[in-house]
């Protein structure tokens, strides 16, 4: 489902509890214009997100923070700290690492990445963890040992073989820019992309095939052919019409499991 309009008219009309997980990265600190539709009510768009998600749904909100006389905003850490106060856990503070960057200031380093803060609503009802880290000890077998609990108690391990690949870590890399991110090209004529590698990720990690998938800020559909490409359903809001119709071309032309 596509819907053409402010994410904050919008939402009310879904049902409570009604989506299993959100994947998105909303405008922040005015770094882009949007076509002037930069600005947004942060904090009715958190409480909306918390009334339609489910019991052991995520929200994944992929932001970063702009510098303004000297200074990061902090607009991300403010943003997690509110979604907990409402109700949402922290689960995880991710990044997400970027190949390519702008020239920063001389006494600053290269800003390469953005926060993917995976936000949950009680325990997450799915989470399942990618393992695509080669482990050089592959194959070798960890004798057993015995190990202090914290009351004091001890217990034996059992002996474990390697496996040859390990749990992913929380920071994820991506390319970036231009027939990189996806190999759609109509996706770039929208500002500001992130790699449908990365939707892709977080879709199959928090959510199973069948459930919905939200994205309030859809730009140009990324999320919904993520979606699209692992059997999920999507409800995708972009508030400019422009950028609605590319969504509407990217899904009439998707092709599974195609980047």
């Amino acid at each position: 489902m596509i819907y053409n309009g402010d994410c904050l008219d919008i939402m009310p009309t879904l049902a409570d509890k009604s989506i299993d997980l959100t994947v998105t990265s909303p405008p922040y600190d005015n770094l882009r214009t949007y076509n002037g539709n930069s600005q947004f009510d942060f904090e009715g768009i958190a409480k909306e997100l918390y009334r339609v998600t489910k019991n052991g749904g995520v929200v994944v909100w992929v932001v970063a923070d702009a510098t303004i006389k000297g200074s990061e905003t902090g607009t991300s850490f403010k943003q997690a700290l509110y979604f907990k106060e409402i109700g949402f856990n922290l689960h995880d503070t991710m990044i997400f690492e970027r190949d390519s960057f702008q020239k920063p200031n001389h006494n600053r380093y290269w800003a390469c990445f953005e926060y993917m803060f995976v936000l949950s609503k009680g325990k997450p009802k799915t989470a399942y963890m990618i393992s695509d880290r080669a482990n050089s000890q592959s194959g070798k077998t960890v004798s057993s040992k015995t190990v202090r609990n914290a009351d004091g108690s001890t217990s034996t391990r059992r002996p474990v073989v390697i496996a040859a690949f390990g749990k992913r870590k929380n920071i994820w890399a991506y390319s970036t820019g231009y027939g990189k991110g996806t190999t759609c090209k109509e996706a770039y004529q929208h500002p500001a992309t992130f790699p449908e590698q990365l939707a892709t990720d977080h879709i199959l990690s928090w959510s199973n095939e069948g459930d919905t998938v939200l994205d309030p800020f859809a730009g140009s559909g990324t999320t919904g052919v993520a979606a699209l490409n692992t059997g999920r359903k999507f409800i995708l809001i972009e508030k400019d019409e422009s950028y609605c119709e590319i969504i509407r071309n990217r899904i009439a032309n998707h092709q599974p499991y195609c980047r």
